[in-house]
């Protein structure tokens, strides 16, 4: 969505969640192709079509980081990607080697960086810049100046050539949106939203045995006026990270539809649907695993005229060659 708003087109994508895909097919009706596991097409790269920039997401499951790689990173830099197998970064890795891209954006959890020490990140960036040859730089982002929630996410932004485009030298909006932006009228929500008795007991004894250690443990609660930790996978299960305070002995869950306004795939005259045969715990998973739209826009916009800059210069290149 992000580089749909700079002129770009999605050609493929793969999700291997079966619910995820039937939220992206109701969402987007163009008919491109929509791969369920990427691996087989990691395996033969030359399953996916010719594209300009490439855009994934990865879990940082921990690297093997064996004995020749140790002695690689000492100023022999190749073999990391060797070490990287079993991981969705390899599988990414390997489709940037084949299709070299003008650019690509990956996005991981803040702590990618100091994951293992920071052996990770260490091991990711060497494949980039040394095994596939991108000039490759890396930000954490929050995505509270567009939207009402704490959200940290580090952004690796890798172009082929190099280009003035310098991602730490991004001057973010000096905005403060609040929950109230995204919030349904009180009266409007389905009272299944409201946590049971049992339910909001239990979250406060367990606030209090951890405050009672010193521990900052316990569920989140917020009104209009306040700004949302971040929004987990798990959020299902108790919605604790996230309570709405309303009137009555006990607050609520963001419903699905506000949590699609506080990923910002809602936002302006932009609408989101939610499939009827996805369910609520699924819905919940697809946001908490989502990025915050408005920061791919705003990254997407940042990088607009080096993008189109470096693919005009690969078109006279492939001219005059």
């Amino acid at each position: 969505m992000g580089f749909d708003n700079i002129g770009g087109h999605c050609v493929f994508t793969a999700e291997r969640d079966k619910y995820a895909r039937r939220t992206y097919q109701a969402n987007f009706r163009d008919n491109h192709e929509l791969g369920a596991d990427i691996e087989p097409y990691s395996a033969d790269p030359a399953l996916i079509p010719e594209f300009d920039v490439l855009l994934a997401g990865f879990p940082c499951q921990p690297f093997s980081i064996a004995g020749v790689s140790k002695k690689n990173a000492l100023g022999r830099p190749h073999g990391f990607l060797d070490d990287t197998q079993g991981t969705l970064f390899f599988d990414t890795a390997k489709i940037i080697k084949h299709h070299q891209p003008t650019a690509f954006v990956l996005e991981n959890v803040k702590n990618l960086e100091r994951h293992d020490g920071g052996k990770t990140f260490e091991t990711i960036m060497n494949v980039l810049e040394n095994e596939l040859n991108y000039k490759v730089q890396a930000r954490v982002i929050s995505s509270h100046p567009w939207v009402p929630q704490k959200r940290e996410r580090i952004f690796i932004v890798g172009f082929k050539e190099t280009t003035g485009f310098d991602v730490n030298k991004l001057k973010l909006p000096e905005t403060n949106p609040k929950l109230g932006s995204i919030l349904e009228p009180h009266g409007m929500v389905d009272p299944k939203y409201t946590l049971t008795p049992r339910l909001w007991e239990y979250l406060q004894e367990y606030k209090a045995k951890h405050e009672a250690k010193g521990n900052g443990f316990g569920f989140g609660l917020c009104g209009p006026n306040d700004v949302a930790r971040t929004l987990s996978a798990r959020y299902h299960k108790d919605g604790s990270e996230i309570l709405i305070d309303q009137p009555g002995p006990r607050p609520r869950r963001l419903t699905p539809q506000e949590c699609a306004r506080l990923m910002g795939f809602e936002h302006g005259d932009r609408k989101w649907i939610i499939p009827k045969d996805v369910s609520d715990t699924q819905a919940y998973r697809q946001f908490g695993n989502a990025v915050v739209v408005p920061v791919v826009e705003f990254i997407a916009q940042a990088m607009k005229p080096h993008l189109y800059g470096a693919l005009a210069q690969k078109r006279v290149s492939s001219n005059a060659a």
